[in-house]
């Protein structure tokens, strides 16, 4: 259904996955920190035949093109997605700052209503992407008009510049998926989420999905789990029918 395109992003060109009919409400989609792959265009096709245009930019640009950074093996065997993760991965999601992402985030958002019609987006996050979800509302407050997260890591921290304290600035409604028993994402810190969310008025669901794990959505890893992902799908289309239609 879609097409690769390139971006003037904040440091050089990015790879973009771009998919859906142009002029129909647009769909920012952040990639987990496994990366722009064929997974992440099969869900953002998915998302497009809802009625939507959907851009999911190669985040990690800068580290390498997607084919580069991709994972040779299959990640659903026993050991590889952990052996993918030890190989040096995780240096570059913690590489990928705000002083980085924000930039970029200009760049995905401008991209985006470059083919979406008019009215507010929708930016979904998977994994790292759903920090990137938030930020993004809140750099946009007036133009994101839901953001979707799921099997979201690090959402709640002790840092100045948590991602859970830009929801205040938003003007977003928000679904949240959180993983059962994510060390990334604690029920302590699903339960700090929910008083942001609380506390900032903005009109949400904060869930915890039972039995599911950090990664959950991911067909093409062995962390998959279909009820959870269908669950995400059925929650995630639903948060946009009623806020970009």
């Amino acid at each position: 259904m879609g097409e690769t395109i390139q971006i003037e992003a904040a440091d050089g060109n990015a790879e973009a996955y771009l998919t859906g009919r142009a002029g129909d409400p647009g769909v920012l989609f952040y990639v987990d920190a496994i990366g722009l792959r064929p997974q992440i265009e099969e869900m953002a096709d998915r998302i497009a035949s809802w009625g939507y245009v959907v851009l999911a930019p190669h985040v990690f640009y800068r580290d390498g093109s997607a084919a580069e950074l991709a994972p040779q093996g299959d990640l659903r065997e026993d050991g590889a997605r952990e052996a993918f993760f030890a190989g040096g991965l995780m240096d570059r999601v913690q590489g990928y700052t705000p002083d980085r992402a924000l930039p970029d985030a200009d760049a995905w958002v401008r991209t985006l209503l470059e083919y979406a019609g008019d009215g507010p987006i929708g930016v979904t996050g998977y994994c790292m992407g759903a920090r990137l979800a938030v930020r993004t509302a809140g750099r946009f407050p007036g133009t994101v008009g839901a953001v979707g997260g799921f099997h979201g890591g690090g959402l709640v921290t002790d840092a100045d510049d948590s991602p859970h304290l830009a929801i205040a600035g938003s003007t977003a409604e928000y679904v949240f998926g959180n993983a059962d028993q994510d060390r990334s994402m604690t029920l302590d810190q699903v339960a700090q989420l929910e008083e942001t969310l609380q506390a900032a008025e903005r009109p949400h669901l904060n869930e915890i999905y039972e039995g599911a794990a950090h990664g959950y959505t991911m067909a093409d890893t062995s962390m998959y789990d279909e009820a959870g992902a269908e669950r995400h799908f059925k929650e995630l289309e639903a948060l946009l029918s009623r806020t970009l239609r």
